[in-house]
């Protein structure tokens, strides 16, 4: 046991977390199910519990099926071999790449469809048909606002090269408040680059708090908005071009160019449906932004804690007892985390955690 810690010391510096994850490794490795608190390591909890996250995030633990009596550190762990966690990151991995090549067949299938089965309807469409073009500012502007005052079931959109004026946003966000008074679900995408800009920060924020799902990605082909299964308005032939630009290395004020005059209005339901699909392609591939996880609504010192404690290993059942409160209380709490950290699962949660700095 000294000469794995002393071969731990040899390969990272004194004081650094990746230090203290190798000691702990090491002596868990050397004594197989005993507490981490019976180590004799000589670490306060917030030490040992951000040793633990690493550990945990590499995939080098395995839950047992029951804490430590004392209830901290690693208890409730066991250690896996490096090999055994190589083979489920490759595993985990593999899935998703299979999953993304899948999603990306969908979308280019359903492009195929559109360019083939339905461009050209839209060039040799007979008056009254369900394509429609509509054009200048004032013209999208009502069309927008009628649609958010029919939305009832759902608002879809992808949001590159928007307006990003005050005006412009203050609109947006009545519109889109419309559709979230109606019970409408409101998803939005935008390009990671905008939320630089406080006011668009604060209205994101905004429009989360009022009910919507914010995503962002680096980039994003077009405008798209998907209203219920009755309605989609994209961009006109010659209006794809709109896209964010970064000034400068910081990026502190995108400018917003090509932005689009002419609107194509779909009201096929088997066209709208195509593009609804579009957009879950790229919802899918897109993520919360981090900016939304630190500041989210309702967050308290007792989410906080319970972080703390997940990543130290703790069940529901001893994070009850430790915060003398209900298992149920535990579990309410356990969600409101995940889902303020954009997490799938409980270890996603800590990984995201993690990285944020909140534990």
């Amino acid at each position: 046991m000294e000469r794995m810690e002393s071969a731990a010391r040899a390969d990272h510096p004194a004081g650094g977390p990746d230090r203290d994850a190798t000691r702990l490794y090491a002596r868990l490795l050397a004594e197989p199910g005993r507490p981490a608190a019976d180590l004799g390591l000589g670490w306060d909890e917030p030490r040992l519990a951000a040793a633990t996250a690493e550990l945990r995030a590499l995939g080098l633990l395995q839950p047992t099926a029951a804490a430590g009596a004392d209830g901290t550190g690693a208890a409730g762990h066991a250690a896996v071999s490096v090999d055994t966690a190589v083979r489920q990151l490759l595993l985990d991995a593999d899935t998703q790449v299979t999953a993304l090549v899948e999603a990306l067949g969908r979308a280019r299938d359903s492009v195929d469809r559109l360019h083939t089965g339905y461009l050209p309807v839209q060039h040799r469409r007979p008056g009254g048909a369900a394509l429609e073009l509509v054009r200048g500012a004032d013209r999208i502007a009502a069309l927008l606002e009628d649609a958010a005052r029919g939305a009832r079931t759902r608002a879809l959109s992808l949001r590159p090269g928007q307006d990003l004026s005050g005006p412009a946003l203050a609109g947006k966000l009545a519109r889109e408040r419309l559709a979230l008074d109606r019970g409408a679900a409101l998803r939005s995408v935008y390009p990671a680059a905008v939320l630089r800009r406080p006011a668009v920060l604060a209205h994101v924020r905004e429009l989360t708090g009022a009910g919507a799902r914010i995503r962002v990605a680096h980039s994003l082909p077009l405008r798209l908005i998907v209203v219920d299964a009755r309605l989609a308005i994209l961009p006109a032939p010659g209006d794809l071009s709109d896209e964010v630009s970064e000034d400068g290395p910081d990026a502190a004020a995108p400018r917003v160019r090509g932005r689009a005059e002419t609107a194509v209005v779909v009201r096929e339901p088997a066209l709208v449906a195509l593009v609804a699909e579009l957009f879950e392609y790229f919802w899918s591939a897109a993520s919360t932004p981090p900016e939304l996880h630190p500041g989210a609504a309702g967050r308290t010192d007792r989410h906080d804690v319970v972080l703390r404690l997940l990543a130290a290993g703790l069940t529901d059942a001893a994070i009850a007892r430790k915060l003398e409160v209900s298992e149920r209380t535990v579990r309410r709490l356990v969600a409101e985390l995940t889902a303020d950290l954009g997490a799938e699962s409980r270890f996603q949660a800590g990984v995201h955690a993690a990285r944020l700095g909140r534990i």
